[in-house]
């Protein structure tokens, strides 16, 4: 049987494809419905950018917004110094105080482009975890918290489970995980009033844990929503490009790169991606995304403006599809084309075109660009690349060069003046 949703916030999660699974679809719709739903995402900061796998959930709390509740982006300055186990294969490098406040304040950057932050009654709150769990004592944490966790049930969750399996180490520190983040939930229930908690559907386990421990500490009734995990139409996992990690920090990654890597979604996934990742009207999103031929690609332009225009603002969007049209239908080099600017020193005689297609992030590695030019898929200037040993020196970088790694992604190496 379909559930028909009475709230908007929940209308929105079903038709979109936002929403998973929820714990208790009509009662959270009841609670939105009776008043405003403080609700949080929690994000470890273990980088000092998000990313677009972090985008979806950040959708879905600007959405929370839009409808009239309280989002909490609770940053793991706590859990962070722990690390989440949650299916994968090896522990996670431990960060300090300061690289961890550092991550924070560059996350930070990216919230503020999608959320309200203030002081009224559904303005967003960003807290950190590290308020409660920093001055924790671990005597009364055990007697109190701990006895409500049964090690049986910690160990059949498939995010530790998967580990165990494989026979990899699971440290005690890890295993902790589960209980700060469940405590997490108890305490925003009881400081802020928080009453959902939304996330990934691999925080499911995580999610269940912090509504368990808040009903038999506190007696209270709160909620768990996860999102799809997702993937391409091509079985990738959203989020990850061959140049890696696709972030939202302008300054980790260009509004141009950013740009073209909506520009260059798959066709089979444009319109479920304009349904989670714009704010256009679903009929919009499904006519655009039933297009076919020639036609897909205006529609996949729309996707990146949109995106982009969010993330970076409307003038960056509109600058980087000038450059794309330029670059491509021109063959110019565009003023917001990623630049690599090396100096006269570093040329010295001369410098390897393998070693500037690698350090302008066309390739990953040298054995990357050269297997590139092998494969005719390196360009200098738009002219077929085949010489991995060419060597440029500075009469060759005079005026700035353009490469090319494929039709799509190109920077322009420029001599310092």
């Amino acid at each position: 049987m379909t559930y028909h949703p009475k709230s908007d916030f929940i209308d929105v999660m079903m038709t979109r494809g936002f929403l998973a699974d929820c714990t208790d679809l009509q009662g959270l719709d009841e609670a939105l419905i009776k008043g405003v739903v403080p609700t949080y995402i929690g994000y470890d900061a273990t980088a000092s950018s998000l990313h677009v796998g972090h985008l979806l959930n950040i959708m879905m709390l600007r959405w929370l917004q839009k409808t009239g509740h309280k989002p909490i982006t609770l940053m793991g300055g706590g859990t962070t110094k722990v690390g989440d186990p949650s299916f994968r294969a090896e522990e996670r490098p431990l960060l300090t105080p300061a690289q961890i406040d550092a991550n924070i304040a560059g996350m930070k950057q990216v919230f503020a482009k999608y959320l309200a932050y203030g002081d009224g009654p559904t303005d967003a709150l960003m807290l950190n975890n590290a308020e409660w769990l920093d001055d924790l004592n671990y005597l009364d944490f055990l007697r109190d918290i701990g006895r409500h966790f049964s090690v049986n049930r910690m160990l059949s969750f498939e995010s530790v489970k998967s580990r165990l399996d494989r026979e990899q180490s699971l440290s005690f520190l890890e295993f902790n995980y589960m209980i700060l983040q469940a405590y997490d939930f108890l305490e925003l229930n009881r400081r802020y009033g928080c009453l959902l908690q939304m996330g990934g559907s691999d925080q499911w386990g995580n999610i269940i844990n912090g509504i368990d421990l808040t009903r038999r500490v506190l007696d209270h009734e709160i909620y768990g929503l996860t999102s799809p995990l997702l993937t391409t139409s091509d079985g990738r996992k959203m989020g990850k490009s061959q140049g890696g990690a696709i972030w939202l920090n302008a300054d980790m990654l260009s509004p141009y790169d950013f740009w073209q890597f909506w520009r260059n979604t798959t066709d089979a996934d444009v319109g479920r991606f304009l349904k989670l990742y714009t704010e256009l009207p679903i009929e919009d999103c499904e006519r655009l995304g039933a297009l076919g031929g020639a036609e897909i690609n205006a529609a996949k332009i729309r996707l990146a403006n949109e995106v982009t225009a969010l993330c970076h603002g409307a003038d960056a969007a509109a600058a980087a599809e000038a450059t794309a049209r330029e670059v491509f239908e021109r063959g110019g080099i565009g003023d917001e084309l990623p630049t690599l600017t090396v100096t006269a020193e570093e040329v010295g005689t001369g410098i390897s075109i393998v070693q500037l297609i690698v350090r302008a992030g066309l390739a990953k590695s040298g054995k990357d660009a050269k297997r590139l030019i092998a494969e005719h898929g390196a360009r200098i200037d738009d002219a077929p690349l085949t010489d991995a040993g060419l060597m440029l020196d500075t009469a060759a970088l005079a005026a700035p060069i353009k490469l090319s790694a494929g039709r799509k992604r190109h920077a322009v190496v420029q001599l310092q003046e």
